[in-house]
């Protein structure tokens, strides 16, 4: 090749790599911003969501947001029956009106047709909860005042063949039920059942007596002959 030619060449790729190269890149598409777009808004809404799911396990959600539910109605109506059946253990047996409950249990902002279901249906039917001259007041099993009425009751069991009565209702409805227990003392008498509720007896202190071992052998020897030894 001629020599001048070569060092044109050669002039060529020097200038060549000295010159820089810029590179024009396309413009977005709109479907490719649109995409972007899209993908931001579920970010958004999945970070909404969990932040609701989080506010939920921390319990922090507002019950009234179920207000609309019978969720919540039957949440107020236990409540109530709840406070209703404290306030009667603690002694305070007079019936309330259903705005003093409702001021009472925190409910005062409930909704209108809420207060018409506790009215005509809710509470009216309940059968822990009895109506007095339009008043509400609790309705245990056994509406009992003191300790001799208590007493009284279980006697009235043992005469007539039924047995003891649940410590749960005799606490549920005899105010301060614990200290009038503890006063009757051994005039009365506790049973644990299998599934460890206790029962309460009357004790009878008439049917206990002694009886001579001489009436004892005869029946024993006469009854089982396996155990008549016992008396030799």
């Amino acid at each position: 090749m001629d020599p001048s030619l070569l060092r044109e060449r050669e002039l060529f790729k020097k200038r060549a790599l000295s010159t820089p190269a810029v590179e024009k890149r396309p413009a977005p598409s709109s479907d490719s911003s649109s995409s972007k777009k899209k993908k931001a808004k579920v970010e958004q809404g999945g970070s909404s969501s969990s932040k609701q799911n989080t506010d939920h396990s921390n319990g922090s959600f507002n019950l009234k947001a179920l207000s609309g539910g019978s969720g919540y109605k039957f949440g107020v109506l236990a409540k109530i029956v709840n406070y209703m059946k404290t306030r009667h253990q603690r002694g305070d047996t007079h019936p309330l009106t259903l705005e003093e409950i409702l001021d009472e249990t925190q409910h005062l902002d409930i909704g209108l047709k809420q207060k018409q279901w506790l009215m005509s249906e809710a509470l009216v039917n309940n059968p822990k909860i009895e109506v007095v001259d339009g008043k509400y007041a609790f309705k245990p099993k056994y509406n009992l005042k003191d300790k001799k009425a208590l007493l009284r009751l279980l006697d009235k069991h043992d005469q007539r063949g039924l047995g003891g009565i649940l410590l749960e209702d005799i606490e549920e409805g005899l105010p301060n039920a614990q200290k009038a227990i503890k006063a009757l003392g051994d005039q009365i008498i506790f049973v644990n059942r299998p599934d460890k509720k206790k029962i309460l007896f009357y004790n009878d202190k008439g049917c206990q007596f002694t009886v001579d071992e001489g009436h004892i052998c005869p029946y024993i020897m006469n009854s089982n002959k396996e155990t008549h030894h016992l008396c030799l």
